[in-house]
């Protein structure tokens, strides 16, 4: 697994237009991309038949606007996920549990499916916080 920051790699990008936001930064490459395309052509270069998966977790994460709150749970999530890493621990996944970040096992993190009532609080905040429509269509 490669996780790797956005903004990260720039120097090893070919020159981008220098295409500006709304606020006038420049915007930057996607390493992601970038890296996904190389990891292919080398193997593909070498003969070697790879499955690769490349997925961007700006869409998985939430579908509003990230917070401050968000910045720093991901980055805690990361750092963790980076000291597991560097500790030789695979097969798990980082969570939090009584305020802890903790290792969870990928068997059990996958041992069950969690469910969400859609008539309960946890739905209701969701589409609070969303803006989500009670019911789509109609």
């Amino acid at each position: 697994m490669i996780v790797v920051a956005e903004g990260a790699g720039q120097e090893l990008m070919p020159p981008a237009d220098e295409e500006r936001d709304a606020s006038g930064n420049r915007k930057l490459g996607d390493i992601g991309l970038f890296l996904k395309d190389r990891i292919a052509r080398h193997f593909a270069a070498s003969g070697t038949e790879i499955n690769m998966k490349y997925i961007d977790p700006s869409y998985l994460i939430r579908s509003v606007e990230a917070n401050p709150y968000d910045s720093v749970y991901c980055l805690r999530l990361a750092q963790n996920a980076v000291h597991a890493a560097m500790a030789g621990r695979t097969e798990m996944v980082i969570g939090r549990w009584r305020g802890r970040y903790v290792h969870i096992p990928m068997q059990l993190s996958v041992s069950h499916r969690n469910q969400v009532a859609p008539d309960g609080d946890l739905w209701l905040a969701v589409l609070e916080a969303t803006g989500q429509p009670r019911i789509f269509g109609g």
